[in-house]
């Protein structure tokens, strides 16, 4: 038996996968502040490669699934972290509209563009935060604190843009930003965990409208090989993920107040390498 050109066996296969994905990236979200996309977005590329999905949609489907399944997973890292103490809410006040008008803005671009270019993205971002936390040293910083005005508003719509585009909660995007400016790896992370609420909420509603064409264009996917999928968003692949990822979010966030500043900026690195890795060798 077969469906969607897979058989059963291969079907529950993907779905062992994407559940124990969902425990992992919810872990991640805790520790790092990131909402897990950047875990998210290359499993599910492995997987909607192995249900056939056409590779025109295939990363712009798991840049929307992930920012859908993010939205629980960063509420409940979010409220970890504040009651915690740790959120900067006076960034989140700053933040809040220039990081909407980037979401809306990376959603529109999602709608337009090659997929090649939501891969280009990845890379590049993902391998230069991981150059700075892994070289980094004390001395590298653009200020003694977070600017005010105009730059610290431009700063959050490109938070925004590029966390859309690449399918994250945008913490890989503030989490840089504000140990640029000296601010603590675990405020940052803290602070991270809300910006996530504030970009995949409207993120996974922009990748729904975004996906409307392509579902004209590639009825199978839609009719066979996404069943329950709207737009760019895989409602089977969120309902498999979201569950183990709200278990874990909570584990998460004990394991970085745990660690020391140097040890979260190592871990968080070298997992950003080697994603960004995958994405290398399929654009060769």
């Amino acid at each position: 038996m077969a469906i969607a050109g897979l058989d059963v066996l291969e079907l529950a296969e993907l779905a062992l996968l994407l559940v124990a994905v969902g425990a992992l990236s919810g872990f991640l979200a805790g520790i790092f502040g990131i909402g897990g996309g950047a875990i998210l977005v290359p499993v599910f590329y492995e997987c909607f490669r192995l249900a056939g999905v056409p590779l025109e949609v295939r990363m712009p489907l798991c840049i929307g699934t992930s920012l859908a399944i993010i939205i629980p997973t960063s509420i409940r890292s979010y409220r970890a972290h504040y009651a915690r103490g740790a959120v900067d809410m006076e960034i989140l006040r700053t933040w809040w509209l220039p990081i909407v008008t980037g979401v809306i803005a990376g959603s529109v671009t999602a709608r337009y563009a090659p997929e090649r270019l939501f891969k280009i993205v990845f890379v590049m971002v993902a391998w230069s935060a991981a150059a700075r936390l892994l070289l980094a040293r004390v001395t590298w910083k653009f200020g003694d604190d977070l600017p005010r005005g105009p730059l610290m508003k431009l700063y959050g719509f490109f938070v925004g843009l590029l966390s859309t585009l690449m399918g994250i909660g945008g913490g890989l995007f503030s989490n840089l930003l504000m140990t640029f400016y000296g601010r603590p790896i675990h405020q940052a992370v803290a602070t991270s965990s809300a910006l996530a609420v504030l970009i995949s909420i409207p993120g996974a509603i922009g990748y729904i409208y975004a996906g409307w064409p392509a579902a004209m264009r590639y009825p199978e996917v839609a009719a066979l090989q996404l069943p329950f999928a709207i737009g760019y968003v895989s409602l089977i692949g969120a309902v498999l993920v979201m569950p183990t990822s709200l278990l874990t979010a909570p584990l998460g966030v004990k394991a970085a107040h745990a660690m020391s500043k140097r040890t979260l900026e190592m871990a968080f690195g070298t997992y950003l390498f080697l994603v960004g890795g995958r994405f290398v060798i399929s654009l060769l």
